[in-house]
C-alpha cells in the first residue's frame, strides 16, 4: 500500500470537509432553531466569494502594496460584512413573515431566494467562470510537507480551527449563546422569560451567513476561479454534510463534513473523480438507511 498516497487523499479530504463543515453548519444552527431548511444558504457563500473578488480588484487597481495574505484577509472582512448583511435580510423578508405559515410556504421560499440571488450574481457579474488570484503565498516552513498540504490547504486548516472554537465559545459561554439555546429547546418559553427571540433568529443567520461567506474566500482561493453557479453545488453537499451527522447538531455537522470530505477524496482517488458525487450521495443514502437521524442525531418522538 502507498502510504505517502493514502496521507495525500486523508489531507485532502480533511481540507475539503473543512470547507464543508464552514457552510454546513450555518444549515444545521438555523434548522436547530426555527426547523428551517435555508437552501439560500450555498448562495450565501457564492456571494462572499464575488465580493472578495470584487474588493482584491479594487485593492490591485488602486496601487495597494501589502502582501497578497494581508489583501485576502481585507477582502474576507469586507466579504464577511456584505455576507452578513445578506444573511440577516434574508431573514428579515423571506422567512419572518412565514413563521407561522404552514411548514411549505418557507421551504418553497427559500428556494425562491436561491434562484433569485443566483440570478441576481449572473445578471450583475456573468454566468461565466472568474479568475480569483493567488494570494496565499508559499511559506517555507511548509516546504516538508508541501507535497501533501499547500500553503492554502494549511490556512484553510487553521482558519476553520479557530473558527470552530471561536463558534464553540460563542455557543457556551455568551449571553446570546445561551439565549440561541434556550430558543431552540423552546420558544415559546424563551418568550415567556424576556429572550428577544427575533433577534435570536436574525443573529443565528448572521452567524451562519459570516461562516459561509469565509469558506467562500478560502476555497475561491484554492480553487482559483469562481462563477455563480458554485453555491448551488456546494450548498447542496453542505447540506448533505449537516443530514449525514444529524441535521441541527452543530458537532454533527461537523463530523458529517469530515466523513463526506473524506469520502469524497478516497472514492476520487482509487475509483474515479467523475464519480465524486456518487459517492457523496451513496453515502448519505446509506447513513440514513442504517441511522435515519444521521450519525449523532437522535430520533425525536413527535407528541400527538
Amino acid at each position: 500500500m502507498d502510504f505517502e498516497y493514502l496521507f495525500e487523499l486523508l489531507c485532502g479530504g480533511v481540507v475539503k470537509g473543512s470547507i464543508y463543515a464552514l457552510i454546513a453548519l450555518g444549515y444545521t444552527m438555523v434548522y436547530g432553531i426555527i426547523q428551517l431548511i435555508n437552501f439560500a444558504h450555498g448562495e450565501i457563500y457564492m456571494v462572499g466569494a464575488f465580493v472578495a473578488l470584487i474588493i482584491t480588484g479594487i485593492l490591485t487597481l488602486s496601487g495597494y502594496s501589502d502582501s497578497g495574505l494581508s489583501v485576502l484577509v481585507l477582502a474576507a472582512v469586507i466579504a464577511v460584512i456584505y455576507a452578513a448583511a445578506y444573511g440577516y435580510t434574508l431573514e428579515k423578508i423571506a422567512y419572518r413573515p412565514l413563521r407561522n405559515a404552514p411548514r411549505l410556504s418557507p421551504l418553497i421560499s427559500a428556494i425562491g431566494a436561491s434562484i433569485f440571488l443566483m440570478n441576481y450574481v449572473q445578471l450583475v457579474q456573468t454566468p461565466d467562470f472568474l479568475p480569483f488570484p493567488e494570494l496565499v503565498p508559499e511559506f517555507e516552513f511548509m516546504e516538508p510537507v508541501s507535497r501533501f498540504v499547500s500553503s492554502v490547504d494549511m490556512v484553510i486548516l487553521v482558519v476553520t480551527a479557530l473558527t470552530m472554537v471561536a463558534l464553540t465559545v460563542l455557543i457556551k459561554y455568551t449571553k446570546i449563546g445561551k439565549a440561541m439555546r434556550a430558543t431552540q429547546q423552546d420558544m415559546v418559553m424563551a418568550r415567556l422569560v424576556g429572550i428577544n427571540v427575533d433577534r435570536v433568529i436574525s443573529a443565528t443567520f448572521i452567524i451562519g451567513s459570516v461562516l459561509a461567506a469565509i469558506a467562500g474566500v478560502l476555497i475561491a482561493s484554492r480553487t482559483g476561479q469562481i462563477n455563480s453557479a458554485i453555491g448551488f453545488m456546494a450548498g447542496i453537499k453542505a447540506f448533505t454534510a449537516a443530514v449525514l451527522g444529524g441535521i441541527g447538531n452543530i458537532p454533527g455537522a461537523v463530523l458529517g463534513a469530515m466523513v463526506l470530505g473524506i469520502a469524497e477524496t478516497f472514492g476520487a482517488g482509487y475509483i474515479s473523480s467523475a464519480y465524486e458525487d456518487v459517492f457523496a450521495f451513496g453515502l448519505l443514502v446509506l447513513i440514513l438507511i442504517l441511522r435515519p437521524a444521521g450519525l449523532l442525531g437522535k430520533a425525536v418522538k413527535q407528541k400527538v
